[in-house]
Order: C-alpha cells, then sequence, then structure tokens
C-alpha cells in the first residue's frame, strides 16, 4: 500500500480565504459543515474537484495544507469513484497553511499550485 502525501488542497472563495487569514482558521464551506468535516483533494485530485465543484467560480484560491500539522484530524476516506480523500475533522488552522494563493492556470489548462515564499 503506498503512503498518502504529507500536503493536500483546500479550494477557497474569496471571502472564505479572508475568513482563514484574518480569523487564523477556517470552519468550513457550507458543503464541509453538512458533511461534518473539511474536504481537501491531494494534487491528482484537485483539477477535478474544482472542475466538479467550483466550475464557473472566479476569484478562487488554493492552500496548500500541511496534512502533520493537524495529525489525528485527517482521516483518508472513499469518495469519488473509489479514490481516498483527505478530510479534516476539526477546524482547519492558519498554521496548517504552507503555502497559498489565487487559482491559477497555466496555457495548457493545468493549475498552478501555489509556491511558499
Amino acid at each position: 500500500m503506498s503512503e498518502q502525501p504529507q500536503v493536500a488542497y483546500k479550494v477557497l472563495t474569496a471571502p472564505q480565504m479572508v475568513e482563514l487569514e484574518e480569523a487564523g482558521t477556517f470552519k468550513g464551506a457550507p458543503v464541509d459543515l453538512a458533511d461534518g468535516y473539511i474536504h481537501l483533494s491531494t494534487a491528482a485530485q484537485l483539477a477535478e474537484t474544482v472542475d466538479k465543484h467550483f466550475a464557473g467560480q472566479d476569484d478562487l484560491h488554493i492552500v496548500t495544507v500541511d496534512l502533520d500539522v493537524l495529525g489525528d484530524a485527517v482521516k483518508w476516506e472513499p469518495s469519488r469513484g473509489g479514490q481516498l480523500f483527505p478530510h479534516i475533522y476539526a477546524d482547519l488552522p492558519l498554521n496548517a497553511a504552507i503555502a497559498y494563493g489565487p487559482l491559477r492556470r497555466d496555457e495548457n489548462g493545468a493549475i498552478v499550485l501555489p509556491v511558499a515564499g
């Protein structure tokens, strides 16, 4: 069995990004609150997540999350097509964000992941 990645990604709207930055924590989007956990995606899952759940939306942001900081709050659970997705059973603290920035795509349409400065 392969080891899970140490980072995952959360897509946030502009107001949600402001919440994370100003409050120092993000409690979850409406879908997260309804499901009881914060949805994250791996790098390999991110484009499909954006295309499926955020189609047509502008002013989106990507947060790179250090899963080690969250410890046991992270659970890998099956979702789309049986793939394992990282879910956070807690708030997302700003100190777990190792990079974040606006969602951008390159000339081929691939998502450009945020880079820590």
